[in-house]
């Protein structure tokens, strides 16, 4: 029977109301989620009841805003009608969607990926992208566009290159041929995205293009997953989560769409929410939870860590507690959904207070590598980074690890920044790489390819700093009196220097002197740290004095977020150099008074600081405004 068309129309507008209604409250109100769907999974999607009893008990837990539904995986390519039922599914529920692609052959054997010299892989890439491109006006590359392939084939492609250079060249028109056009011919409207994964120093050598795929897709997407530091094949530091997004919007102002966690390769909950919330403080518009099959996983005791108890950020109990119905005679199973829940609700009420994110500037030219995510261990001992790859002449401190050595016109950056009275910090690495390219036109220091266990540390006119156990670094050469040692590592009664100091023009060069292993910094004694600190930090206004392992996250707005990764309690120095009476908690609404506390620079000069004293519970975070 037809229905008039006034019944018809209040039916439509009661439906709508439902589904934004529905919509409204999937939202978070500072960021949006998104569940990705695995080929594997999206073919069973043909069944509603299948997926409407996993989904009911996902969205029961965690809100999600939008759905990517992956067409492709390991050969396996999802029919269009499979496709058009899962849309319809979500979009009843006001969920948008959007397509996925990932392009493995075989992703258990090693991540096999298509070889882009085969023309029957070609061809397939092809037609993958065009068929997804059909179905979406959105369409998302998990992180294998990269190839890792040396077939017969590649090597005659490659000829005389490196496969470096080979690769980034193949996967670049890769892009452009195999994806981007084909997409575009069947639906100009298509927005595409490529995901990057979590090893961005060897992004290069597997083909990704950070200098010409960025400008070419219409966004980017970070991986900022770093699983467990310590027992993944990676060991990927925690920080990571936050470094590499910013990382990443500045290859692509305004065009990072989001961070991606996963669920694998953790040792304890904690350690899951920690990326999640890390991603979030870096200020991702958007955060992807992959996957579908994994949120699925039930909350098992053995997650639960010694120190997920009261107050701390991750609070075990209180996570279980919150997924209990009220009135319920049975309650379903807690998922690692609910894990993601909880945590996005507590960050969710702050992080609207907080500016924009702000570091020390560090330059890292594209396709650069030399001292590998070094800058996530100096985010672990307290000093915020802010990696560019474009080199940032503005800044009034530049930091640059070995990979800045890749851009041939370093040495003049370096020479130029010094001579506009600004401070440049290099780190031995770079030292090393840049003698006799120059650098003896600054300072004649020499780094001696030898090396030194230290174990007992002069900071200034101090001594008696000792760590926990000797730590093996290069030895740096110097001419006395043409530079000077700010910190010293001793070693059989000689010393040798950490950080030190050179006056050029009307600027200054430090040279920061890294342990071969680069975990070591983690074992300076709290003086050492301190002092690195307040040389790095120096111009951000705020900096902190403890033990490593306590990471500061800093914003133009006066917040700041002061987070532990220790397995117990920490105690911390925040260091203002502005005026300030207090810190107000922005979770706990304490307030912190200042105390006030002088310093000498140089010989006759003194400083007021603003202090405050500041106990984080282990594996926690603090949110504080200056007031």
């Amino acid at each position: 029977m037809v229905k008039p068309a006034g019944v018809l129309g209040l039916t439509v507008f009661c439906l709508a109301a439902v589904v934004s209604a529905d919509a409204s409250e999937a939202r978070y109100g500072n960021f949006s989620v998104a569940v990705y769907c695995r080929a594997q999974e999206v073919r069973e999607m043909k069944d509603p009841a299948w997926l409407e009893s996993r989904w009911d008990l996902i969205a029961r837990q965690v809100k999600i805003d939008k759905v990517y539904i992956e067409t492709h995986r390991d050969m396996i390519l999802v029919d269009e009608a499979t496709i058009a039922k899962a849309r319809k599914f979500f979009e009843s529920r006001g969920i948008r969607t959007a397509g996925g692609i990932t392009l493995t052959v075989n992703e258990r054997n090693r991540f096999q990926t298509f070889c882009y010299t085969n023309p029957e892989h070609r061809a397939r890439v092809r037609r993958i992208a065009e068929h997804t491109a059909r179905l979406f006006d959105e369409v998302i590359l998990d992180d294998f566009f990269f190839t890792n392939c040396k077939c017969e084939s590649c090597i005659a492609a490659k000829k005389d290159r490196g496969w470096t250079e080979f690769r980034l060249g193949l996967m670049e028109e890769a892009a452009r041929d195999l994806v981007i056009g084909p997409a575009r011919a069947v639906n100009p409207r298509v927005k595409l995205v490529i995901k990057y994964p979590n090893w961005y120093e060897h992004y290069q050598g597997l083909g990704y293009n950070l200098e010409a795929e960025p400008p070419i897709f219409d966004a980017v997407y970070t991986g900022t997953e770093t699983r467990d530091p310590v027992m993944t094949q990676q060991h990927l530091q925690q920080y990571q989560s936050y470094l590499i997004f910013r990382y990443l919007e500045n290859v692509k102002p305004g065009g990072n769409g989001g961070g991606w966690v996963d669920t694998a390769g953790i040792r304890s909950l904690d350690r899951y929410a920690e990326q999640l919330w890390l991603t979030l403080f870096a200020k991702a518009p958007e955060i992807t939870l992959f996957d579908l099959r994994q949120l699925l996983d039930p909350v098992h005791e053995s997650l639960r860590s010694a120190w997920q108890g009261s107050g701390t950020s991750f609070d075990f109990d209180a996570m279980m507690q919150s997924d209990r119905q009220p009135g319920a005679v049975t309650t379903p199973r807690t998922t690692m959904a609910r894990a993601a829940g909880y945590t996005f609700e507590k960050v969710d009420a702050f992080l609207g207070k907080l500016g924009r994110p702000v570091g020390v500037k560090s330059y890292k030219p594209y396709h650069s590598t030399g001292e590998d995510f070094l800058h996530n261990f100096l985010g672990m001992i307290g000093v915020p980074m802010d990696i560019q790859p474009e080199f940032p002449s503005d800044a009034p401190t530049v930091f640059l690890s070995e990979s800045a050595g890749l851009d041939a016109t370093i040495t003049a950056k370096i020479q130029t920044q010094l001579q506009k009275g600004k401070t440049v910090v290099i780190t031995s690495g770079l030292l090393r790489a840049l003698q006799g390219k120059g650098i003896e036109d600054i300072v004649e220091l020499e780094h001696t390819g030898m090396k030194a266990a230290v174990g007992e540390f002069v900071v200034g006119w101090s001594g008696g700093h000792r760590s926990r156990m000797p730590i093996l670094i290069p030895q740096i050469k110097y001419l006395t009196n043409d530079s000077w040692e700010e910190i010293s590592g001793l070693a059989g009664g000689i010393g040798y220097p950490l950080l030190h100091q050179v006056d050029y023009a009307e600027g200054r060069l430090y040279v920061l002197t890294i342990p071969e292993n680069f975990g070591d910094l983690y074992g300076l004694p709290v003086a050492v740290l301190d002092g690195i600190r307040a040389t790095l930090s120096k111009d951000l206004g705020i900096r902190l004095e403890g033990p490593s392992q306590v990471s500061l996250i800093a914003y133009d707005n006066g917040t700041f977020i002061v987070e532990s990764f220790l397995p117990e309690a920490a105690d911390v120095t925040v260091v203002v150099d502005r005026a300030a009476e207090r810190l107000r908690d922005l979770v706990a609404g304490e307030a912190i008074p200042a105390r006030k506390r002088q310093r000498r620079i140089g010989r006759t000069r003194e400083i007021v600081d603003n202090v405050f004293d500041v106990r984080i519970k282990p594996h926690s975070y603090r949110v504080f405004e200056i007031e």
